[in-house]
């Protein structure tokens, strides 16, 4: 099995940071920003800090796992971590090099049940699992 590490990124202005895909003959979709744990990785959760850096060029202190999601092939854990920072011009995963990868953008979607509703986030049960969070005050909603 494929253990898998995501990250659930709130920023200061009550928003989530989300990487937006952009590829050819395939619908728009969204994904928190994560990858798979490699080796090289002593915990879980360095493997979130190393993808994080990787990514969008962020550091996040405070990690907590909020749901693990499983099929036959892979173990996805996602955590939540509230980040201050991030470049995403600054960003140097192996994946952005990559031809026939498609687009990788950042955006910041109101963290709200609505605007989590308007959005193709992939996997499609995270959606869920974010806005019960929210309902049950384990996510702060935006404003």
């Amino acid at each position: 099995m494929t253990e898998r590490v995501r990250a659930i990124l709130t920023t200061p202005s009550r928003t989530l940071l989300l990487i937006k895909r952009v590829k050819p003959d395939v619908p728009v979709y969204w994904v928190v920003p994560g990858g798979k744990v490699e080796t090289s990785d002593a915990t879980l959760e360095d493997a979130l800090r190393r993808e994080i850096r990787e990514e969008i060029a962020g550091e996040v202190e405070h990690l907590r796992l909020l749901h693990v999601l499983e099929d036959g092939e892979d173990r996805q854990h996602f955590y939540l971590a509230p980040i201050s920072t991030w470049s995403f011009e600054d960003r140097t995963g192996p994946e952005f090099s990559q031809e026939g990868r498609g687009e990788y953008l950042l955006e910041e979607i109101p963290l709200t049940p609505e605007a989590l509703r308007e959005i193709n986030l992939k996997p499609d049960a995270i959606t869920e699992v974010i806005i019960n969070a929210l309902h049950s005050g384990m996510i702060p909603a935006g404003v």
